[in-house]
This record gives structure tokens, sequence and C-alpha cells, in this order.
């Protein structure tokens, strides 16, 4: 297959195979970084960052 003879298909089938294998290791990344020790306070802090204005 030429590199520059992209078709519909082959695009499809690259996303669906090796697409959903990036999603599925972003998704462990986000999950591991809310559960790891500390997340709480790094949430309630972006949590008031609208707020820093009113300070």
């Amino acid at each position: 297959m030429d590199v520059l003879n992209i078709t519909y298909e082959s695009f499809r089938h690259f996303a669906d195979s090796w697409g959903l294998l990036y999603m599925l290791g972003i998704f462990l990344i986000v999950i591991a970084l809310v559960l790891l020790p500390g997340a709480k306070k790094r949430a309630r802090d972006a949590a008031q960052i609208p707020f820093n204005e009113d300070r």
C-alpha cells in the first residue's frame, strides 16, 4: 500500500485497531491520575480556579 494513497477503508482499519488501543491507554492514564494519592487536593485546587480573581 502506498503511503500517499490512503483510502477510507485503510484509515478505518487503522482507527479500529490502533485507535482503540490509544484511547484505552488514555483512559487508563486518566483513571490512574484520579486514583493516585494527592488527587483530591489537585481536584480541589482546580475547582477553585474560577474563583481566583475574587480573592
